[in-house]
C-alpha cells in the first residue's frame, strides 16, 4: 500500500483545522496522528477519532485503513516530527529556542511576554517541550507569525539535538547547567553535553546564542564552539525590575527576558511593563496565601539545583505576619545512582535553618530516617492527613517538589 508523502501530509495539514493527538479532544476538520506509547495505541482509536469529526487519520499500520481518509505513514512519530520541520520550512518568522536545566518554563513566559509587545508571538503552552509538544507547537504557529519560541526539555544526551533538528532555531539560550535528570544524562558532564546540543545546532546552521556571560559553564560553552555567533548578557540586567515572581533565583530568568527583549528592539518600558505584569502560574515560584498562611509554591519540578536555590532563598526570607517556618519537600526523580547523596544533600540544606522540615517521599523519608528534626511520610496522602490535624496558622511554608510526587494536593491542607 503506497505511503504518504510529506508533501500530501502537508495539504491536508493546511487544509486542516489542526492537529491533534488525543483522540477523546479531537475537533471538527483536525488531522489525528495515531501515536503509541507504552500503555496506549492510537490505531485503535483512528475510527473513533473520524467519527469525532477529524479530517483525517495518520496511521502507520495498514491493516487498520479502510478508506481514503486514513492517511499511511512508515512512523506515525517520525511522521508528526517531519510534517513540523516542513512547515518550520515555510515560516517567515525568527525562532527562538530556550532549554536548560531550571527556569527555562520561566524564562520561556517571560519571553514571550516581552516579545508580543512588539511582534506577533507565538510560543511553547505548558510544557509541551519534548519530541511530540516540540511537533505540536511548531505546528500551532500561523504563517503570519512574527516570533516563535520553542521550549526544549530533555532527560537524556541526543533529545536536544533531535529537537534542535526539528525546529531549526535562529537563536538559542541555555538557562543554566545543573543537576537534574541525572540518570538519563549519565551525570553531570552528560548534562552539560546535552543541553550544549543546542549550541551545537547553531554553530553548525549559523544560528546565534545569549548566554549569560557571568555563569562560567555558560561562557565556556559559548567559547568553545569554533563558529557559534555568540551574545553575552549579565544579570545584573535584572536589576530594577519589578516582578510577581518570588525567590532571588528568579531574577537570572527575569536577566534572560530582558536581554532577550533588548537584542529584538522591544521598547524599554515595554519590557519592564511585561516583566512587572507577569503572573506565575502552574505552581511554579508562586506565592499563595491562605486564610492561615503564606505559601511558596513550587512543586512543578524539582532537582537538586533548584532545591538547593528555592531553601537557600527560603532561608533568608520572613515576614512578621508569619513568624512560624516550615518547608515541605518532596522527592527529586530521575536521580539514578546519585539519587541518595543528592537527598541527603538537600536536607542538610534544609536544616541548616530555623524552618521546621517535613519531606514527602521514599527517597527523602530514606535519608531522614537517620535527621533528628525532620518530619517524614511515604505519601501525599498521608502528610495531608498530618496537616489538617496540626491546623498550622501563621506560618511561611514553601512546598517543594517533583511533580511525579504531587505535593499540590497538600495545599488544601494549608
Amino acid at each position: 500500500m503506497e505511503r504518504t508523502t510529506i508533501e500530501r501530509l502537508y495539504e491536508h495539514f493546511v487544509a486542516s483545522s489542526g492537529v491533534q493527538t488525543d483522540s477523546r479532544k479531537v475537533a471538527l476538520g483536525e488531522m489525528f496522528f495515531a501515536l503509541k506509547g507504552a500503555s496506549f495505541d492510537g490505531k485503535k482509536y483512528a475510527a473513533k477519532a473520524l467519527e469525532a469529526g477529524a479530517k483525517v487519520a495518520v496511521v502507520d499500520d495498514e491493516s487498520v485503513v479502510v478508506d481514503d481518509r486514513y492517511l499511511l505513514v512508515d512512523d506515525v512519530l517520525k511522521a508528526l516530527q517531519q510534517l513540523a520541520h516542513y512547515h518550520r520550512g515555510r515560516l517567515s518568522a525568527p525562532v527562538l529556542a530556550i532549554t536548560g536545566t531550571n527556569g527555562k518554563t520561566t524564562t520561556k513566559e517571560l519571553s514571550a511576554a516581552v516579545l508580543c509587545r512588539k511582534f506577533r508571538t507565538y510560543y511553547t503552552q505548558g510544557n509541551l517541550n519534548n519530541h511530540i509538544g516540540v511537533p505540536l507547537t511548531l505546528l500551532s504557529v500561523p504563517s503570519d507569525a512574527e516570533f516563535v519560541i520553542v521550549e526544549m526539555g530533555a532527560s537524556s544526551r541526543g533529545e536536544i539535538a533531535l529537537l534542535a533538528e526539528i525546529a531549526a532555531p535562529d537563536y538559542g539560550l541555555i538557562t543554566n547547567i545543573g543537576r537534574a535528570h541525572l540518570e538519563g544524562f549519565g551525570g553531570e558532564e552528560g548534562v552539560r553535553k546535552g543541553k550544549g546540543e543546542l549550541y551545537d545546532y547553531l554553530a553548525a546552521h549559523g544560528g546565534k546564542a545569549l548566554f549569560r556571560s557571568d555563569d562560567a559553564t555558560l561562557a565556556a560553552m559559548a567559547n568553545e564552539r569554533e563558529g557559534l555567533c555568540a551574545e553575552g548578557y549579565e544579570t545584573s540586567v535584572a536589576e530594577g525590575f519589578v516582578s510577581n515572581l518570588v525567590g532571588d533565583y528568579n531574577r537570572f530568568n527575569i536577566a534572560a527576558a530582558v536581554a532577550v527583549g533588548r537584542h529584538f528592539g522591544v521598547a524599554e518600558e515595554d519590557i519592564a511593563a511585561a516583566v512587572a505584569g507577569y503572573e506565575p502560574k502552574n505552581n511554579r515560584s508562586q506565592s499563595m496565601q491562605t486564610e492561615r498562611n503564606l505559601l511558596t509554591v513550587d512543586c512543578y519540578n524539582a532537582n537538586p539545583s533548584s532545591m538547593v536555590a528555592a531553601i537557600t532563598n527560603f532561608h533568608s526570607t520572613t515576614h512578621a505576619n508569619y513568624p512560624h517556618k516550615m518547608m515541605i519537600l518532596g522527592d527529586m526523580l530521575e536521580l539514578g545512582e546519585w539519587s541518595e547523596a543528592e537527598h541527603q544533600r538537600v536536607l542538610k540544606e534544609a536544616l541548616a535553618g530555623e524552618a521546621k522540615v517535613v519531606v514527602v517521599g521514599k527517597n527523602f523519608s530514606s535519608v531522614a530516617s537517620s535527621q533528628e528534626g525532620v518530619t517524614s511520610f511515604l505519601s501525599t496522602l498521608e502528610a495531608a492527613e498530618w496537616l489538617k490535624e496540626s491546623a498550622l496558622t501563621q506560618t511561611f511554608i514553601l512546598v517543594k517538589g517533583s511533580r511525579g510526587i504531587g505535593l499540590e494536593r497538600l495545599l488544601e491542607a494549608l
